[in-house]
């Protein structure tokens, strides 16, 4: 197909498509000319991967970029792979005051590396609380572990054996999902309150 094709059935402009090509997210098609290419069915994949990565998955070009690179060479270890996409995603973690943050995974009972980014992220969700003068209630904290752990446990199990797929299912899951997540989150409310209040 050509590119206005390859655009199309991607979901995006032709201009899109074709910046995505020269930003080497979407590798090149197969020429036929100076001017011309052929692109397949692995290129309509790849173009709409990366419109999920820019557009709901919030990343920014290079971000992608990293993020490709690992699910397209991940090496042999699975688990550096993962932290290095992972990673990519966050963009630089700035130095916080990790001991609320420390102090509420101890409380879950989760096994989990006091250095990961998530560490400072969920540092800076406490504090950004603690700011507006918002207390989350201990009974409504402890709903969101669980939930969080029933969401993690459930993650993990429906996880590829393969490591090529097992790395592209942790990391665009995590990338992907999280929007749909907050929205399930909300519909949630929206029928609890019409539960509760009518």
């Amino acid at each position: 197909m050509r590119i206005s094709e390859l655009a199309r059935r991607g979901g995006v402009t032709t201009a899109t498509a074709k910046y995505y090509l020269r930003e080497g997210l979407v590798p090149p098609g197969e020429l036929t000319s100076t001017t011309q290419a052929q692109y397949g069915e692995e290129h309509v994949a790849r173009l709409r991967l990366v419109r999920a990565l820019l557009g709901p998955g919030n990343l920014s070009i290079s971000q992608a970029r990293e993020v490709l690179s690992v699910i397209d060479d991940p090496g042999d270890d699975m688990f550096r792979a993962l932290g290095t996409a992972q990673m990519a995603t966050y963009g630089a973690v700035e130095d916080v005051d990790a001991s609320a943050a420390l102090a509420l995974v101890e409380r879950s009972g989760w096994r989990i590396d006091p250095s990961s980014p998530e560490i400072a992220q969920l540092a800076r969700a406490l504090d950004a609380l603690e700011d507006a003068g918002f207390t989350v209630p201990d009974l409504v904290m402890d709903s969101y572990i669980a939930a969080a752990e029933r969401i993690g446990d459930a993650e993990i199990e429906a996880m590829p054996t393969t490591p090529s797929a097992a790395l592209r299912y942790a990391v665009l899951g995590s990338i992907l999902t999280e929007p749909l997540i907050l929205v399930l989150r909300r519909l949630a409310e929206q029928h609890a309150s019409a539960e509760r209040f009518g």
